[in-house]
């Protein structure tokens, strides 16, 4: 199976988790998922009052760097992880 085919099935298997991550752990999901599809952040980052959009920029922002292909692994690693 290719990477690309692992990652879109673990895209499909996050979606059925048995239970739902803590606060970190889906951001550390968001921000390895941007960084596997979109690249290194873009844009400014958001004010201090929109607390949400912040942390999940902070989150692609730390991976800043990270190849798409190794995202895409950490993300496959950590699904499966969260699915046991």
């Amino acid at each position: 199976m290719s990477l690309q085919a692992e990652f879109e099935a673990a895209q499909a298997d996050s979606k059925n988790l048995p239970e739902r991550p803590d606060n970190l752990t889906l951001l550390k999901i968001y921000g390895l998922f941007k960084q596997a599809t979109v690249g290194d952040v873009t844009g400014t980052r958001p004010g201090f009052t929109d607390l949400v959009a912040r942390a999940k920029y902070d989150a692609w922002a730390e991976l800043k760097g990270q190849s798409k292909e190794a995202a895409m692994r950490e993300y496959i690693a950590l699904i499966a992880e969260l699915k046991d």
